[in-house]
C-alpha cells in the first residue's frame, strides 16, 4: 500500500508541471512522467503479485525517463544547459578552452568549469545529421552515464569493504531495485531528461565519499578533482571528504587526499585559466552570482535570490549569510567530524542546502543534489551501522587511530 502511495504522490507532483511550469520541456516531462507514475501506482495496488516490485518501477522508468528523454534528444528539446555544454565541447575541440572571449547573449556564456566540456565532446565528434548519432552525441546521455557509473563504483567500493566486516546484517531489499526507484523518482528523472548537468557532480560526490569512508585517500582525491573541474560548488565536498578521512584513516590520509585533489583539479583547470583567464572569471564566477554582464536564468525565489533583488545592500547581505552558513558547516566539521558514509553525506547535504538557499542566484532543482546524497548513502551503507552497533568504521588494513574528542557521539 505504501509502495503504491509513493507513486501516487510522484504522479501528483509531476502533474503540477503542466499547470505551473513555464518551460515547455518541463511541461512535456510532467505529462509523460505523470502518466508513468499513475500506471506504476495502479500496478502496485493491483491484487496480482506478479512483478509486485519490479513491474511498477519499470512503468515509472518508462514514463519518467525513457520516453521523455528519447523525445527530447531526438527533437533537440531541453533546457539551455544542454546546448551550453555541447557548445563548450565544440569550443574546447577548436580552441582548447570552452569560453568565448566576447559572448553576445546569455546563451553564449559558459558558467561551468572546463571539465564540463567533456560531456559536450561527443556532439563535436559525432554531429547530429543521423538520428542515432544525434542520440549518442547528446550531452544528457553522457551525464546520465557518468552518474550511473559513479553510483555503481561507489556501491562496489562499499560492498567490497563490507564483505570483510564481521557481523554485518544482510539487506532486506535489492539494492538495484531501490536505485531504480531513485532514478525513476522526480528528483532524478526530471533533471536527467531536461538538463542532466548536475548528475555527474552528485555522482562524483557519492563516489568520493565512498572512497573516503573506506580510507582510500588517492581515489577519493581523484574523484574530488574531477568534481572540482565541473563546478565550483564541489568545494564543500572536498572539506567533508578530507575530514572524514582524517577520522577513519588519520591525518596523513587526509593530507594525501587534499594533495591528490589539488593536483588533479589544477591539471584539469589550468589550461583554460592560462588560455582565457578574463572570460573564465566573468563567466564562471561573476555570472552565476548575478554580478556579470548578463542576468543568470537561475532565478527561483529562494531566500538568497530575494535578498539580492533588493539591490547592492541585499546582495551583500545574501553573500554574508552564505559565508556565515559555510563557516558554520566548517566549524561543525572540526567540532564533530563525520565518521562514516552516512554522516558525511548528511553533512555535505546540509552544506549544499545552505549554499543553494542563500546564494544570490539559484534554482529549486539544485536541491535535488542533497536529496540524492542522503538517499544513496543509506542505500550503499545498508544496515551496517546497526549491525556493528554504531561503531566507527575503519578499514581492516588500516591501523585504528584515536578518535578525536569532538567526534564522540
Amino acid at each position: 500500500m505504501l509502495y503504491g502511495g509513493g507513486w501516487l504522490i510522484a504522479a501528483a507532483w509531476a502533474a503540477g508541471f503542466p499547470l505551473i511550469s513555464t518551460p515547455e520541456p518541463h511541461r512535456l516531462w510532467g505529462i509523460s512522467a505523470g502518466f508513468g507514475y499513475l500506471c506504476a501506482a495502479i500496478a502496485a495496488f493491483w491484487p496480482s503479485r506478479l512483478g509486485a516490485r519490479s513491474f511498477p518501477v519499470a512503468l515509472a522508468l518508462t514514463g519518467a525517463v525513457v520516453l521523455p528523454l528519447l523525445y527530447f534528444v531526438l527533437t533537440g528539446s531541453g533546457q539551455s544547459e544542454v546546448g551550453v555544454i555541447e557548445r563548450s565541447g565544440m569550443l574546447t575541440a577548436q580552441q582548447g578552452t570552452p569560453y568565448l572571449a566576447d559572448p553576445r547573449t546569455v546563451g553564449e556564456v559558459t558558467p561551468y568549469l572546463p571539465g564540463m566540456a567533456l560531456f559536450g565532446l561527443p556532439r563535436a565528434v559525432l554531429g547530429e545529421e543521423v538520428w542515432l548519432l544525434r542520440l549518442l552525441g547528446d550531452a544528457r546521455i553522457w551525464c546520465a552515464a557518468a552518474f550511473l557509473a559513479c553510483l555503481w563504483g561507489g556501491h562496489k567500493v562499499m560492498r567490497r569493504s563490507a564483505a570483510r566486516e564481521p557481523g554485518r546484517a544482510e539487506r532486506d531489499y535489492p539494492y538495484g531495485l531501490v536505485v531504480a526507484v531513485l532514478i525513476a523518482s522526480p528528483v532524478v528523472a526530471m533533471p536527467l531528461c531536461v538538463s542532466g548537468v548536475d548528475l555527474p557532480l552528485v555522482g562524483l560526490f557519492c563516489l568520493a565519499l565512498a572512497f573516503a569512508s573506506r580510507g582510500l585517500p588517492v581515489p577519493a582525491g581523484l574523484a574530488l578533482a574531477a568534481a572540482c573541474s565541473l563546478k565550483w560548488t564541489a568545494l564543500p565536498a572536498v572539506a567533508v571528504a578530507v575530514c572524514l578521512l582524517a577520522c577513519v584513516a588519520g591525518r596523513r590520509a587526509a593530507v594525501r587526499c587534499a594533495g591528490a585533489t589539488l593536483a588533479g583539479a589544477v591539471t584539469l583547470v589550468l589550461p583554460s585559466v592560462l588560455l582565457s583567464p578574463g572570460p573564465m572569471v566573468q563567466q564562471v564566477l561573476a555570472f552565476p552570482t548575478g554580478r556579470g554582464e548578463f542576468q543568470t536564468p537561475a532565478g527561483s525565489p529562494l531566500p538568497g535570490k530575494l535578498l539580492a533583488d533588493l539591490g547592492p545592500v541585499g546582495w551583500c547581505a545574501a553573500v554574508t549569510l552564505l559565508l556565515a552558513g559555510g563557516l558554520a558547516v566548517a566549524v561543525s566539521l572540526v567540532v564533530r567530524p563525520p565518521y562514516d558514509l552516512v554522516s558525511a553525506a548528511d553533512r555535505l547535504a546540509v552544506g549544499l542546502c545552505l549554499a543553494f538557499l542563500l546564494a544570490p542566484a539559484g534554482r529549486f532543482g539544485y536541491l535535488a543534489l542533497p536529496v540524492v546524497l542522503v538517499v544513496w548513502a543509506r542505500l550503499a551503507s545498508g544496515s551496517r551501522r546497526s549491525a556493528l552497533g554504531g561503531s566507527r568504521l575503519v578499514r581492516s588494513s588500516v591501523p585504528a587511530k584515536p578518535i578525536p574528542a569532538g567526534a564522540a557521539r
